[in-house]
């Protein structure tokens, strides 16, 4: 997984509220577990004006001139600022492997839903929540600057405007350790490679008929 330290990022706005999971990546595409490719299909029943489906190529497709991600002056942002409840819906891990793949590494929201909040953290993503008049204030100036950037510190726990003012946000210890060291559940459980080996390893002496037939 990406370490996530700082973000200078251009911030793209989804003023909208309980923006569910599979309006994010709809339930079309689940077919791959692969974590790769689900960029081009983020939010696509609102970035296209056609149906959707999987290995589709999306170059030619009709796309929303109203969607925000269509907007030329939010190509390539890597924040993105939304309202309340975020990733509501199921559970669906592609949902923030979508985001990701897109080039999303940071959400401002004034919430989030709890399964959607914890797999950004497991993958890359840093979520940030922060107050009602905060993001208010934040969404009206990025709708009227085009170019609007904001940089993110998790080191910090601080965003910082263009104009100097800084915002600060809380975040899990433990989280943000993770995210700053790159570290997911299975670099967290790598970490402890040593000791599993030799766990294994005291195991096939202890126990050997357990191991029979297995190759090492």
């Amino acid at each position: 997984m990406e370490a996530f330290v700082k973000l200078d990022g251009l911030v793209a706005p989804l003023d909208r509220a309980n923006v569910d999971t599979d309006a994010i990546i709809p339930k079309q595409f689940l077919k791959s577990i692969r974590r790769t490719g689900f960029g081009k299909y983020l939010f696509d029943e609102w970035r296209y004006m056609d149906q959707g489906q999987p290995d589709m190529d999306v170059t030619h497709r009709p796309r929303n001139p109203d969607f925000v991600l269509n907007q030329d002056r939010y190509a390539g942002a890597t924040i993105l600022l939304t309202q309340d409840n975020f990733g509501c819906g199921s559970s669906r891990e592609h949902a923030p492997w979508a985001l990701l793949d897109y080039g999303f590494r940071c959400i401002v929201a004034k919430g989030f839903a709890d399964i959607f909040y914890n797999n950004c953290f497991k993958n890359g993503i840093l979520p940030v929540v922060l107050p009602t008049k905060v993001v208010d204030d934040l969404m009206g100036q990025v709708k009227k600057h085009a170019g609007y950037r904001l940089m993110v510190d998790l080191p910090a726990q601080t965003i910082t405007t263009p104009g100097g003012e800084t915002i600060r946000f809380e975040v899990d210890a433990f989280r943000k350790g993770c995210l700053v060291d790159g570290l997911d559940d299975i670099g967290l459980t790598l970490r402890h490679a040593a000791d599993i080996q030799a766990y294994e390893e005291r195991r096939r002496a202890e126990a050997p008929w357990l191991f029979a037939g297995q190759t090492r």
